[in-house]
């Protein structure tokens, strides 16, 4: 498939990144000649410096052959403008990044068409979606639905007192009568690990769990963890994600939003209308100890800066506040977040790059998502007739070790396969894998 993505920044240069590894044929279009010669440097990719509000530069970076037009960069006008040039240029499909909330409004002016759109994407409206699926599920330290809501992966840390360390994952479900459910990956300190039945658990071990909603309460139970009662929530920034998290959550939750500007104090104050919005540094302790954070059950670290977010979600962890998310978006920082004990984290990069992803591959692919600091990809995807995944039995194909199977959907029945499991045409099946193995996985379907 040709890709032409603009803009080189950190969601352009991961989406060029994670799609050139899956062999698509990508161009990067970029303005900055810096961020351009970067992008060259470290994608297998073809760079253009240039503007996409130039319908020139756009041809010259060949926007006639591509099959897809993904326009990400900061300029929500620019972003349009040039989607409205890809559609008149007969590009089939056209993503755009945007950051008014205005434009993914139901009751917007214009329909996606009349934008020149066929997926709108905004970011900070999914990120706080995905913070708020974090706080109805308290135990969890990420959370993928699959089906609607109807089948979860939850992704759970296991603490020194936990009932599961020091056991294979054959015992431990055998011990619970084989229950519908299935340890799909571990993320120990840095690896990240596709499990099969001898592995045993450890201290410090982050499990994912891929089940049905039902099951969650059992599954919180067997691994030890406790479901917190949230009732009040601080959130430290009030920009676009700290906003939308609070609308979101302030009819059934007491929120309090601490914010260092007080222009935009006053603004989100007028906003929200049950929110207690402070003006003040979110990283003065005596300040958090002031407006109750010994109180919260649970305190969100939404502003723009990484190292803010990690410190004072520290803080918090610290001051025994039982639930804390932190939104990081630096990549590097990632793998690093459960060593240094933060609860969970959510990226804004990464959720950005999945929503498209999951445009892009939806010919193949149902669903993809990853989790940030997971190294492995979680996609649902449908067999095609034919294909060989319908042939033989899961024991029979020999899959590679780095993939492994969740859960069968069939006539909205769930299955959690097991060797004898055979997948049939129509089927909807949810795999873990490392990004080495995604490729085999999908001729496996086709």
């Amino acid at each position: 498939m040709n890709i032409l993505i603009v803009g080189a920044g950190e969601v352009g240069f991961h989406l060029a990144k994670r799609l050139s590894e899956e062999k698509h044929n990508i161009t990067v279009l970029e303005i900055d000649p810096e961020k351009a010669r970067y992008a060259e440097e470290h994608l297998d990719a073809l760079v253009t410096v240039g503007s996409s509000s130039s319908v020139e530069d756009l041809k010259k970076a060949n926007v006639d052959q591509a099959d897809v037009f993904a326009c990400l960069t900061d300029s929500d006008d620019v972003n349009l403008l040039s989607c409205r040039f890809a559609q008149k240029l007969n590009v089939p499909h056209k993503i755009a990044r945007v950051r008014n909330p205005e434009y993914t409004r139901p009751d917007f002016i214009l329909s996606d068409f009349e934008m020149g759109v066929d997926l709108l994407v905004h970011p900070e409206r999914e990120t706080a979606n995905a913070i708020a699926r974090l706080i109805h599920q308290s135990s969890a330290t990420g959370v993928v639905e699959f089906e609607g809501g109807k089948i979860q992966l939850l992704g759970i840390r296991l603490e020194k007192n936990s009932p599961v360390l020091g056991k294979t994952l054959r015992e431990l479900w055998e011990e619970h009568g084989n229950i519908a459910a299935r340890i799909v990956a571990i993320k120990r300190k840095e690896r990240t690990l596709i499990p099969g039945g001898q592995e045993i658990l450890v201290t410090g071990d982050q499990i994912f769990i891929i089940c049905e909603k039902q099951m969650i309460p059992t599954i919180v139970r067997i691994t030890g963890k406790e479901d917190v009662s949230i009732q009040n929530i601080m959130i430290l920034g009030g920009g676009l994600v700290g906003q939308f998290v609070a609308e979101s959550l302030e009819d059934t939750i007491n929120v309090k939003v601490i914010e260092s500007r007080s222009d935009k104090s006053e603004e989100i104050a007028n906003i929200l209308k049950k929110t207690l919005v402070i003006h003040g540094d979110g990283t003065d302790v005596d300040l958090l100890a002031t407006e109750g954070i010994l109180d919260m059950d649970a305190f969100i670290a939404a502003t723009g800066d990484d190292e803010t977010n990690i410190i004072c979600t520290l803080i918090a962890r610290h001051l025994k506040v039982p639930r804390t998310i932190a939104l990081v978006n630096k990549t590097e920082y990632l793998p690093i977040t459960p060593t240094i004990g933060m609860d969970a984290v959510v990226s804004k990069k990464l959720i950005t790059v999945n929503s498209i992803l999951r445009y892009i591959r939806k010919s193949t692919l149902e669903n993809v998502d990853s989790i940030p600091g997971l190294d492995a990809e979680i996609v649902e995807i449908i067999p095609q007739k034919g294909s060989r995944i319908t042939k033989h039995p899961l024991k029979n194909l020999h899959v590679r070790p780095s993939a492994i199977f969740g859960s069968v959907t069939r006539n909205n029945k769930v299955i959690i396969p097991t060797g004898e499991t055979r997948i049939e045409s129509g089927d909807r099946v949810v795999v873990f894998a490392l990004p080495k193995a995604i490729a085999d996985v999908e001729k496996l379907f086709k």
